[in-house]
């Protein structure tokens, strides 16, 4: 399969992150400091998306929600359901791979405060419906929050009212790709109680029976 469009390592599109990118360059020069690719298999059949890299987890690494605490629930809940093989080290060279799923971001550059303002999320947009063309085997798509279930729909062509942000909700569009959503797996999020392991893990269950059940 031919790889998806990617941002170019000085992706212009966005002025505010792209500033906010060069002060981290000059601050942290030994950091990835670029757009994060995604992270898996384009052949897979289900795209995990965030928000965007947080500043010094995924924007200091160069690989999706790695090096951050969002990270650690999120794949020690791949490795416990069968969907990552291998040891979680926080690190990209830590020989994690994953197993029939692919992880991105709505937005893929570091934003200010770790939010991006509609404008990014549009416009990086571009390159969330490049994976969706791109990976043909996709059948599901895990949106962690409101903005990635957001941005989700949009590079579908769907208006948000079709289907609503609801944690445990699997939409199903009419194309057929299936859309659950979770409560992203950020710190506050977890350090609220607001999502629990056994919340986010059992997300990530259903949606892999209801896969299974429709094989």
């Amino acid at each position: 399969m031919p790889a998806p469009e990617q941002p170019s390592r000085d992706c212009p599109l966005c002025p505010r992150l792209a500033a906010y990118r060069a002060e981290n360059r000059a601050a942290h020069a030994d950091w990835h400091n670029a757009p994060v690719p995604p992270f898996g298999a384009v052949e897979a059949e289900i795209l995990i998306v965030g928000m965007a890299p947080g500043l010094s987890g995924a924007n200091r690494t160069g690989r999706p929600f790695t090096g951050d605490h969002a990270g650690k629930l999120l794949y020690r809940t791949l490795l416990r359901l069968g969907l990552a093989h291998g040891t979680y080290g926080e690190s990209a060279d830590d020989g994690l791979s994953l197993e029939n799923c692919r992880i991105t971001n709505a937005v893929r550059c570091a934003p200010p405060a770790n939010l991006p303002t509609p404008e990014e999320a549009k416009t990086c947009n571009r390159f969330l419906l490049a994976e969706l063309q791109a990976m043909t085997n996709l059948r599901a798509v895990l949106a962690l929050g409101v903005l990635a279930h957001a941005a989700v729909l949009r590079a579908s062509g769907m208006p948000l009212a079709r289907a609503r942000f609801r944690h445990g909700a699997i939409h199903e569009l009419p194309d057929g790709l299936l859309i659950a959503d979770s409560y992203h797996v950020s710190r506050y999020n977890t350090s609220t109680g607001r999502l629990t392991e056994e919340m986010f893990a059992s997300v990530v269950f259903a949606l892999r029976r209801r896969l299974e059940q429709a094989a």
